[in-house]
């Protein structure tokens, strides 16, 4: 992946949280359940950027550990599922969904043999779930 291609990839997820930080400091004023909720949504959110991050990070480095590409996606799975059993808000829902079948198609490629996995579908899922998240 070309630097430049790594630092917009990095640069939407910067935005995306930053997005999500605006969109929580708005959204104090409602109920505690909702906040709470959304708190917990951003927090997975956030934790799956990171992943994204680390997974990108991974197709890079596939040569010399192709181990660490299957890590990376676990964990996005595995934070994808913490805010589906949080949430019953179906833009949510959606986003997740949208995701989980981005990292699956990421998984498909690497089982068939493909070392540099195109990821911007990850990246853009997990920028619309800290969208959604948000809102």
């Amino acid at each position: 992946m070309a630097a430049a291609s790594r630092r917009r990839s990095r640069s939407r997820i910067a935005l995306a949280a930053t997005v999500a930080v605006i969109g929580l400091t708005a959204g104090l004023a409602t109920g505690c359940d909702a906040v709470d909720k959304a708190i917990d949504c951003v927090q997975t959110a956030d934790t799956i950027a990171d992943s994204v991050t680390g997974l990108q990070q991974a197709v890079e480095n596939a040569a010399n550990d192709p181990t660490q590409t299957d890590q990376s996606l676990n964990s996005i799975e595995k934070d994808l599922d913490k805010i589906g059993d949080k949430t019953d808000n179906a833009d949510v829902n959606k986003a997740v969904d949208d995701l989980n079948k981005a990292v699956d198609n990421v998984r498909t490629a690497v089982r068939n043999g493909d070392n540099t996995p195109d990821i911007s579908p990850v990246t853009d899922a997990a920028g619309e779930l800290t969208k959604v998240c948000t809102s």
